[in-house]
């Protein structure tokens, strides 16, 4: 007899299909720091607010950006600025007839929670990231537009952005699910923090002074509230798209790092780091480490060793599920540095440990065909994924050693097949 418990279900990726609620009225628009962005930027934010009636969001850097203002002194600008100024002076006088109608923010100031409906990057996969960081609980949906060098998270093109987002807005697109990672760092005497206060009297000290600690450590020593700084979440963890990366930093010394999954001992990593990643990261520096692609729609955690000093340490995919803890080897030589999507570097000492797990707030990607073709076309086109020159077939090789002429045999002497 069937028992449901052990039937396993499956999800579709095509299933997965953008779907509005409710018109969506406020957009927020992430641009790259390139001057060459900057006419399709004012381009799009001109008829998002003039067409389609929409609350626009800007970084507040961008209201600074001295080619979009006019009361720059250009006569303590150098020569090359003041012509390219000259240059975006029709751009910059349609930017500053909408200036007023933007709302800005700031970075590490603004919570965008539930503010946002709709997100627009303009740029590489940078910008992506960037916006991942932004909200470190639910994000809103993101469309992003190939203006930078790789592109390999950026499917559509600003050639007929009208038609594309447009199609957006009555929710006519695919999405892509992209996991994230929760991290959290547990300084060493953390829990013994805890014990003391509860110890001298909850009531003399500050309930969450504990938490408070960890969130200043977090960031590098600026201090805050928790979840008042939309860069981190619930219970000061910080949720990263692609990778979080332990290191050896500037020691001459290889990193000796304890590898444990759900509480039990897995494995140590003898040499200059380890790479945790989502599906998503797969692609960006734990392919470079030498581990395999993953489609971003499979839950799963890459753990990838950056050139580890062993022979037979290949890397592994482990189930989305787990937690991870990371931690220093008792007989290391030296501390490790961590980073959070190449962001937030700091050290790991001895005694403190990494969490890591799949966070339940993924990053909704919109896609310009579909999960598949978006993922397959970006292996072709950013990495050149499996480009060979074509193998003769049988017929072909045949007419080359049956004919006569020296040229054609030595041609095909000389024949060599190149890889990308």
């Amino acid at each position: 007899m069937k028992n449901s418990a052990m039937v396993m279900q499956i999800q579709d990726p095509a299933s997965q299909r953008l779907t509005w609620y409710k018109p969506p009225l406020t957009v927020l628009v992430i641009k790259k720091k390139d001057s060459q962005v900057l006419p399709p930027f004012v381009q799009l934010v001109e008829w998002l607010v003039q067409e389609k009636h929409m609350v626009v969001w800007v970084e507040s850097a961008v209201l600074e950006d001295k080619l979009l203002r006019d009361d720059v002194k250009l006569e303590q600008e150098s020569s090359k600025f003041q012509k390219v100024h000259g240059q975006y002076a029709g751009v910059r006088a349609r930017f500053l007839a909408l200036r007023e109608k933007l709302v800005t923010f700031k970075d590490g100031r603004d919570d965008l929670t539930d503010r946002i409906d709709f997100i627009v990057c303009l740029g590489g996969d940078g910008t992506l990231l960037y916006a991942s960081q932004l909200f470190q609980q639910s994000v809103p949906p993101v469309m992003a537009f190939y203006l930078g060098s790789l592109g390999f998270l950026t499917p559509f093109q600003c050639d007929n952005f009208q038609e594309q987002v447009t199609n957006v807005l009555e929710g006519h697109a695919a999405l892509t699910l992209r996991s994230r990672l929760r991290c959290s760092i547990h300084r060493k005497g953390e829990r013994r923090k805890e014990s003391l206060l509860h110890s001298v009297g909850g009531n003399l000290l500050i309930p969450n002074f504990h938490r408070q600690l960890n969130y200043v450590e977090l960031n590098n020593g600026q201090t805050g509230k928790a979840g008042c700084n939309n860069n981190n979440g619930p219970n000061n963890s910080i949720l990263v798209l692609n990778e979080v990366v332990i290191n050896r930093g500037p020691s001459p010394y290889l990193s000796n790092i304890d590898i444990f999954l759900d509480g039990k001992y897995i494995t140590s990593v003898q040499g200059d780091g380890l790479i945790v990643s989502t599906p998503t990261g797969s692609t960006a520096y734990a392919a470079a480490a030498g581990a395999s692609m993953i489609h971003p729609s499979v839950p799963a955690i890459l753990v990838t060793p950056i050139c580890p000093h062993s022979l037979s340490f290949r890397p592994i995919v482990v189930p989305a599920g787990v937690e991870l803890k990371i931690s220093i080897s008792p007989d290391s030589r030296n501390t490790s540095r961590v980073s959070f999507d190449g962001r937030n570097d700091q050290e790991l000492n001895h005694g403190d440990s990494l969490r890591v797990t799949t966070s339940i707030y993924p990053v909704p990607s919109i896609c310009s065909q579909d999960q598949i073709s978006d993922w397959f076309d970006s292996l072709a086109e950013g990495l050149h994924w499996n480009v060979r020159k074509r193998q003769k077939c049988l017929d072909e090789l045949s007419d080359l050693t049956a004919s006569g002429s020296e040229d054609t045999l030595d041609d095909f002497d000389n024949l060599q097949i190149y890889d990308a």
